[in-house]
C-alpha cells in the first residue's frame, strides 16, 4: 500500500515539552479526511488533545486541509477528532491530567500497515524558558561538534 510512506510531524513539541509516557491511538475520522491524509495534507504543529465531561479524548485544532476531489460533502478542516485509546489507558491519562496538570500533546501522525490512521501521543508536562536555552546550547554544541567531526 503506497500510503504507508505518510509521516507527519509535531517539530515544535519536542522543543516546548518533556514527553513523560507515549501512546499510539487511533482516529475516528470521515471518508474525505483519510483520503486527504494519504495524500499528505495535514498538520499536528497547533494541535492538542482534550477530555470532554464524557471521559472521551478528543484532539483539538489538528488541521486536515479538504480533499481536492471531494463533493460538497468535504470535511470541516479544523474540527474536533475522536482519538481512540483502551480504557484503561484514558483512564490513566485522564487522572494525570486532571490531578498533576499536564498536558496531551500530539507527535506524530502516521499510516500503519492495514492503512489505519494513528496519532502518536505523549503526556507531557511544559519546558520552562531555562529548559529552552539548554536545549538549544545542546543542539548548538552538536552542531559545532559535527562540524569538526567533518573537517578531519
Amino acid at each position: 500500500m503506497k500510503g504507508n510512506n505518510i509521516k507527519i510531524k509535531n517539530k515544535k513539541a519536542k522543543f516546548n515539552y518533556e514527553f513523560l509516557d507515549k501512546y499510539i491511538a487511533g482516529i475516528v475520522l470521515r471518508g474525505t479526511e483519510i483520503k486527504a491524509i494519504r495524500e499528505g495534507k495535514a498538520s499536528i504543529a497547533e494541535s492538542f488533545c482534550e477530555f470532554n465531561d464524557k471521559g472521551e479524548l478528543f484532539v483539538i485544532n489538528m488541521n486536515i486541509q479538504e480533499y481536492s476531489h471531494a463533493s460538497h460533502f468535504n470535511h470541516n478542516p479544523k474540527s474536533e477528532r475522536k482519538l481512540l485509546l483502551n480504557k484503561n489507558e484514558l483512564k490513566k491519562l485522564h487522572k494525570e491530567v486532571k490531578n498533576s496538570g499536564l498536558t496531551i500533546v500530539p507527535l506524530l501522525m502516521f499510516i500503519n500497515d492495514r492503512g489505519f490512521a494513528k496519532l502518536q501521543i505523549a503526556l507531557a508536562k511544559g519546558k520552562k524558558v531555562h529548559d529552552k536555552r539548554e536545549t538549544i546550547k545542546e543542539r548548538e554544541t552538536k552542531r559545532k561538534l559535527d562540524r569538526i567531526k567533518k573537517s578531519f
